[in-house]
């Protein structure tokens, strides 16, 4: 019932990018950049030291020193270990009790872990936005557009993307910055996001975007 052992595949590439229905550009002074749930638990599926989490924690670091570089504000989802059953709802009934009472589980990876000034939200949900206060942060700023890193792609990531639709804030779905189940589930992801809610890009396109 938890989480599935990922074998290693290939990250997509530009060619394997769905057409997006949108033309949107990241904006530096629109955008936050979403660091969701890159813990050591959700880590830990995946074939260490090979694609896709290779690529994926370096992208992420990439994006999020620029991002930090350029005043964007960095924000980072990350679940609570050992919920009570009340806590964890509906899904102990997908996914088991989830994340274990366990410091190094919980801990966002060293390779992507959170700066002074950044801002760690306990997620309860899928979407980031569920019972945090993601939404009011994005507002204070005056920010309508999230660009989303992290795992897992048809899950967390899309429902996050898909919330965000509805609170017409754009959401960017960054294809080589979010990894999934395996290949056929990544690609996906991106189809459902490209079609109905989200800006599919890469991390080499959000960054020349970005930069002035």
């Amino acid at each position: 019932m938890g989480l599935p052992s990922i074998p290693s595949y290939p990250m997509p590439t530009d060619q394997d990018l769905p057409a997006n229905r949108v033309d949107w550009t990241v904006d530096p002074d629109r955008a936050v950049l979403l660091v969701h749930d890159l813990q050591n638990h959700f880590l830990s599926a995946f074939v260490q030291g090979e694609s896709p989490v290779v690529e994926l924690v370096t992208r992420v670091a990439r994006l999020a020193d620029e991002a930090r570089r350029l005043g964007i504000p960095v924000v980072y989802s990350a679940q609570t270990g050992g919920q009570s059953p009340q806590q964890r709802g509906l899904q102990r009934d997908f996914w088991g009790p989830g994340l274990p009472d366990d410091a190094h589980a919980q801990a966002i990876a060293s390779a992507v872990a959170p700066h002074e000034g950044d801002t760690v939200l306990t997620k309860w949900k899928y979407s980031a936005f569920v019972r945090t206060e993601l939404a009011d942060l994005l507002a204070k700023d005056g920010r309508d557009q999230l660009v989303i890193t992290g795992v897992y792609a048809h899950l967390g990531v899309n429902m996050t993307a898909c919330d965000a639709w509805m609170r017409d804030i754009q959401a960017f779905v960054v294809a080589d910055a979010v990894a999934d189940f395996g290949p056929r589930e990544h690609i996906e992801a991106l189809n459902w996001a490209a079609r109905s809610c989200a800006f599919v890009t890469t991390c080499d396109a959000v960054l020349k975007e970005a930069r002035p």
